[in-house]
């Protein structure tokens, strides 16, 4: 099953402040807007979200359809698709994409030890 690029989702308190300390550890912006209290950082391969006030946990994030830059492959396995493999294995969703429509969609899962686990398709 592949799910696509990977990321961390941090629920952060203050994104300034998380922004300076990412940034000591050699992180750099890469997408987002900080006056809407999300980025996206990079180190070499390595992606983390910063995001203020969105959610209360951190989150791990699967983007299908994209590669570690944000760029769109050529192919890849639909959200959806990957929600009915899932479903069929007996995996419980928090959320779910709707599986009569296309383009971006996403879904959540929660793992065993309570991670929230998302899967967020843009194209």
């Amino acid at each position: 099953m592949e799910l696509g690029a990977f990321s961390i989702s941090l629920a952060v308190k203050d994104i300034e402040l998380s922004k300076a300390f990412y940034e000591k550890l050699g992180f750099q912006v890469f997408g987002g807007d900080i006056s809407q209290n999300w980025l996206i950082l990079k180190s070499g391969e390595h992606v983390i979200g910063l995001f203020q006030g969105m959610f209360e946990r951190n989150i791990l994030t699967f983007n299908p359809g994209w590669d570690n830059n944000a760029q769109q492959l050529d192919s890849f396995t639909d959200v959806r698709e990957l929600q009915r493999q899932l479903k069929a294995q007996g995996v419980e969703f928090m959320s779910e994409a709707d599986e009569s429509t296309t383009g971006p969609a996403s879904f959540m899962v929660m793992d065993p030890d309570g991670n929230p686990i998302l899967v967020d398709q843009h194209v």
